[in-house]
């Protein structure tokens, strides 16, 4: 149990504020329990949820991905108008994916080929992918999705539990088994510990860093498809800000942001815990531009409370070292 939880220890820590950030909205205002509520915490979630995934996995390398907020708005813009064109159903979506997969694997050659900081690379595939999204609209939101299409991830499996809560968690579910039981993810750990060495020993660290991006933004395409189930809309303008809310769930969730460290469960409560946040101050009338301040400041405390593990976790191999 004592292995445990030193292992889980950062996991046990974010599950104890999920309870205690409930508790306290709660008590500040008890419609913070009521079923709506509670459902649009779930619901907002699995966005953030699915995004912070592939943020995870390309941290985990030791990169940054600014771009999935563009990404989501493309391609939630190209599903609407797929949708609307009648494209069959499976189709469709196997054509979202593979777009979502193709845009991520564009990121990850400009960093890994092409040399390029990932700050740089994703901060103009943002612009880029953005301006596409407006492009193909002409500026306007895709409307009138059908419902058939719609239906696809927008159906519930409960009353208020919507059928993208069970895809944000057997995606989390995969994503974890590609982390942690394939040779693909353990190359990704490696390249994010020290990526001259890992290149050393044979590994094909160009490949795995772009299937590393191509594989990440699936979570936002993901997302897209959702956002156009729930909304019937594809609207350019949408996901600004998206990739802060994505970091902010892979920090609080215990990714390094150094790289080399995170877990996918870890991702998930943080997800959970920066939603209940983002709809308590709703529940408390605090105004939704004070949210950007609370995002910063939850990203800032999320890496100190990294770089205060790690003190402790020197120290104490310290002296370890000087027992023996």
């Amino acid at each position: 149990m004592k292995k445990f939880y030193q292992k889980y220890r950062r996991e046990f820590s974010v599950v104890v504020a999920i309870i205690i950030t409930f508790a306290f909205f709660g008590i500040m205002n008890p419609a913070y329990f009521s079923v709506a509520n509670i459902s649009t915490i779930i619901t907002q979630s699995v966005t953030y949820g699915l995004m912070g995934i592939g943020m995870t996995c390309v941290i985990i390398t030791g990169g940054i991905d600014l771009s999935v907020g563009s990404v989501l708005a493309l391609v939630a813009c190209v599903a609407a108008q797929l949708a609307k064109a009648g494209l069959p159903i499976p189709v469709w979506i196997a054509l979202c994916l593979v777009i979502g997969f193709g845009l991520g694997i564009i990121n990850g050659f400009l960093i890994s080929k092409l040399h390029l900081q990932p700050f740089v690379a994703t901060m103009g595939t943002m612009s880029i992918y953005r301006g596409l999204a407006y492009v193909i609209t002409g500026g306007y939101p895709v409307l009138s999705v059908p419902k058939s299409y719609r239906n696809v991830f927008n159906s519930t499996l409960a009353p208020n539990v919507s059928v993208s809560v069970l895809i944000f968690f057997v995606f989390a579910i995969v994503m974890t088994i590609v982390m942690k039981k394939t040779r693909l993810g353990s190359h990704i750990y490696a390249i994010g510990g020290n990526e001259d060495a890992t290149r050393l020993s044979g590994v094909r660290v160009v490949f795995t860093k772009v299937m590393a991006y191509g594989i990440a933004m699936l979570g936002t395409t993901l997302a897209a498809m959702i956002l156009v189930g729930r909304l019937g809309t594809g609207d350019p303008s949408t996901g600004q800000g998206y990739e802060l809310d994505a970091i902010a769930a892979a920090a609080i969730g215990g990714t390094s942001m150094a790289g080399g460290r995170g877990n996918i469960f870890g991702t998930v409560l943080g997800a959970i815990l920066f939603s209940a946040l983002k709809c308590g101050l709703i529940t408390m009338g605090v105004d939704t531009f004070y949210q950007f301040i609370v995002t910063g400041i939850v990203i800032v405390i999320a890496a100190y409370l990294e770089i205060i593990q790690n003190y402790f976790l020197q120290k104490k191999s310290s002296k370890g070292a000087q027992k023996a």
